[in-house]
């Protein structure tokens, strides 16, 4: 009796409706990649105008550049372990109210050292968010519901990198404006710990750790009277190390490589897109920062459909054929640097669109594929190690600019984007109008 009456909550959970509470988790959570987006694109424009009045030489503004992005890596790490030990309700205020302090304290100093080292706690409480928030979703959301949801979190960093490069087009004439425009992450963030607070625990991770009256007592609140939660297969109640046995590693290496090949260019083109827009001769100045804002626009336009395409076609198809043409545009890029200017501005849209899957499915894939009792460390540590790959490479860019040419470095950037076109036609799972009780069953081709 007890079997069917969890059979038929499990259903009826899985398939409620899209509640106003629902949208105020998913609206909440996306604030953290929504910071993650303005301060990484923010700190490309900033570092055009900190260079010269802090005379800063380029081995410093590699260090700048690269600071929050190591600081990602180790966030996303150690705050998912730590998220799956105490809650994600607690994780959840702490966090942000940590990246207002580092945001604020980042514009009083001048020192290039205290300005990395800022940028490294910034980094690490951004990445630290990833897993807090991404888990919250999956955890509250119907399966029908999360493509869009999780949707809604890659379109959040776009609309954050795509407000930061209109804050720094506005403040680039400005005395001292990337004090300002450090300091300016700290608004969205006392938004979002307004929006947070009362937000309640997870449910499923209540019920992992024993509390399951407390979890049913929240899904009852949230969803109705007759919804319990269901309870997850035994064999899914591993610990942090189980990451690394069951077949689950191969799930680790095969998010880690897709989102890895992903993120790199991206993270070339909004850390350094002034840079990349004069390296092709599109502009310099304002005109470089006007450039870099449409395309971020593009980025951000391409998650709309992308969710929809999901949901519909699958995750599998849509992240074999956006990497595709991610691929052919980039090798564009690579081949013919000194093209017409709309031959250019094609192939970066171009790329910049189809961008929208992989990018919502770098966030999906990871809380799909794992169970909650170890979800958010599954994804803290699929991210942290594709971000070994940014930290290199943002360090590397600018060197290889000067050194290279703006050819090799597209080409580079094509190369391993088709790695990444390589590792998904082989290894990417499908994972559409699954129930993340069916975590532990799911294939890795």
């Amino acid at each position: 009796m007890k079997t069917q009456a969890t059979a038929a909550a499990s259903a009826a959970l899985d398939d409620v409706g899209m509640t106003p509470f629902l949208k105020r988790v998913t609206v909440f959570s996306c604030g953290g990649p929504f910071l993650d987006g303005y301060v990484l694109a923010l700190i490309g424009v900033a570092l055009t105008q900190m260079s010269g009045q802090l005379e800063l030489s380029g081995r410093w503004v590699a260090a700048i550049g690269a600071a929050a992005l190591l600081g990602i890596l180790v966030g996303a790490v150690v705050g998912g372990w730590i998220t799956d030990k105490v809650g994600r309700r607690f994780m959840f205020t702490l966090d942000i109210a940590a990246i207002v302090a580092c945001s604020v304290l980042s514009a009083l100093v001048d020192s290039p050292l205290w300005i990395t080292v800022l940028r490294f706690a910034l980094g690490f409480f951004v990445g630290a968010d990833y897993p807090i928030a991404t888990s919250l979703i999956a955890e509250f959301t119907p399966k029908r519901y999360r493509a869009v949801s999780m949707g809604s979190v890659s379109a959040a960093w776009y609309v954050g990198a795509t407000t930061a490069a209109l804050v720094g087009f506005g403040l680039f004439s400005v005395a001292e404006g990337w004090r300002w425009m450090l300091a300016s992450a700290a608004l969205p963030g006392v938004a979002l710990l307004i929006g947070r607070w009362g937000i309640p625990e997870s449910p499923r991770w209540l019920a992992r750790h024993g509390r399951r009256a407390e979890a049913e007592s929240i899904v009852r609140g949230l969803f109705g009277t007759d919804v319990v939660l269901e309870a997850e297969p035994e064999h899914q109640q591993l610990t942090w190390p189980g990451l690394f046995s069951q077949g689950y590693c191969r799930r680790v290496v095969f998010v880690a490589i897709m989102i890895s090949c992903q993120v790199v260019p991206m993270f070339a083109i909004y850390t350094f897109g002034p840079a990349i827009m004069e390296a092709f001769g599109l502009a310099s100045g304002h005109q470089s920062i006007l450039g870099e804002t449409v395309i971020s626009a593009l980025f951000l336009i391409g998650t709309v459909p992308a969710m929809f395409w999901l949901g519909r076609f699958g995750r599998r198809p849509v992240l074999i054929g956006s990497l595709a043409v991610m691929t052919a545009a980039l090798a564009v890029l690579a081949l013919f640097s000194g093209a017409p200017v709309g031959v250019i501005i094609v192939a970066f849209g171009l790329y910049a669109f189809f961008a929208g899957g992989p990018g919502i499915l770098q966030w999906l894939y990871p809380n799909e594929l794992f169970p909650t009792a170890v979800r958010a460390s599954a994804v803290g540590l699929a991210l942290g190690v594709s971000r070994i790959a940014t930290i290199v490479s943002t360090y590397i860019l600018p060197l290889a600019l000067g050194r290279f040419g703006i050819g090799p470095v597209m080409g580079a950037m094509a190369l391993l984007t088709a790695v990444g076109l390589a590792a998904s036609a082989r290894l990417a799972p499908e994972t559409n109008g699954r129930s993340l009780v069916d975590a532990a069953s799911l294939g890795v081709r």
